[in-house]
């Protein structure tokens, strides 16, 4: 087991720490049998998600279902019960105030949100879904739906009429709107529509990597003047363009949107969960994982790391969760 110095060690442990698009486990089998059992999580698998250092995780997908409204309450129900019956081990955030609770209390504290918006099929449908426990939406996945354009649309048309009130409605109950996988147009948009701050709960700058997933520096700018916060992912195409891939190119993701924004509009939004994506056999093809960063102490490594690149201990602080804190306090307060 890697050791690591005792300043890292103490940040960790004194900072709230938010992974804004973090799973619990990548292994759905393994999250359906968690929730279908009176045990829920086993004594192991808990046990690594104590050490990890993380205190809060956005287990947010987006489930490509052919009913979403149906699949998605189905989804959210199950994720509220699962978390409900462990309350000694668990915490279901659904406010600033829970996020601060969890670390109190030792527990680990779960945001429901969800990587899509087309089950909302009608404005009232944004305060039922908050009602279920939904805390926070993306307005599009990849591709276009009745809000927007995702990031791999040809062509990109903005926020629709329907997507704008959609956005007003979230701020009026107090879900936060994420643009991780959203066109620019409609990101664009988006953060022009919300009067509260809007969330890349899990991206990367697409100075540093062309990927269509990853930020413009005028989209970063855009979030930060209203307060919102980047989630840097350390899923290596979006990392880097070309190998070898370290955890420095994820590193310099950090920074630049810290000298572009500041270090206030900078967060952790890893796009994984404790034990990486890089284990599904011999025939996936495609490498996501970096290394130092794909496994349960992760956090560590990446605290480390920003110690190497000179940021102070407030600075860390805020990476680490304050930041997401701040602009989920106003997001949620309505």
């Amino acid at each position: 087991m890697r050791q690591y110095t005792t300043r890292a060690v103490d940040i960790v442990h004194g900072s709230l720490v938010v992974d804004m698009l973090g799973l619990l486990t990548l292994d759905w089998r393994k999250l359906a049998a968690w929730q279908k059992s009176p045990r829920g999580v086993g004594p192991q698998e808990f046990a690594k998600l104590e050490v990890s250092g993380i205190n809060v995780f956005h287990p947010a997908v987006e489930l490509g279902a052919h009913e979403p409204r149906a699949a998605t309450a189905r989804w959210l129900n199950d994720w509220r019960v699962f978390l409900d019956r462990d309350p000694e081990r668990f915490l279901r955030v659904c406010s600033a105030a829970d996020l601060a609770r969890a670390k109190q209390q030792g527990k680990i504290g779960v945001v429901l949100g969800m990587q899509n918006s087309s089950h909302f099929e009608s404005r009232a449908d944004v305060a039922w879904f908050h009602a279920l426990g939904q805390h926070v939406s993306q307005i599009t996945y990849n591709s276009k739906n009745r809000l927007g354009s995702g990031c791999i649309e040809r062509r990109d048309d903005g926020l629709t009429r329907f997507g704008i009130s959609i956005v007003e409605e979230m701020n009026r109950v107090g879900m936060a709107v994420d643009v991780s996988h959203t066109g620019e147009r409609t990101t664009l948009e988006a953060i022009e529509a919300s009067g509260k701050p809007v969330l890349i709960t899990h991206g990367n700058c697409k100075t540093l990597s062309p990927h269509p997933r990853c930020k413009s520096d005028k989209v970063i700018r855009a979030l930060a003047r209203r307060g919102g916060v980047v989630g840097i992912t350390s899923i290596r195409t979006l990392v880097n363009p070309s190998e070898p891939t370290t955890i420095e190119h994820a590193l310099n993701h950090f920074d630049h949107v810290a000298r572009l924004a500041g270090v206030e509009s900078v967060g952790v939004g890893s796009d994984t969960d404790l034990d990486g994506r890089d284990r599904r056999g011999p025939r996936q093809r495609l490498r996501f994982d970096i290394a130092g960063l794909n496994h349960p102490r992760r956090i560590y490594d990446l605290t480390e790391g920003l110690l190497r690149r000179g940021y102070s201990q407030r600075d860390i602080e805020l990476i680490l969760g304050g930041n997401f804190l701040r602009a989920l306090g106003e997001i949620w307060r309505c």
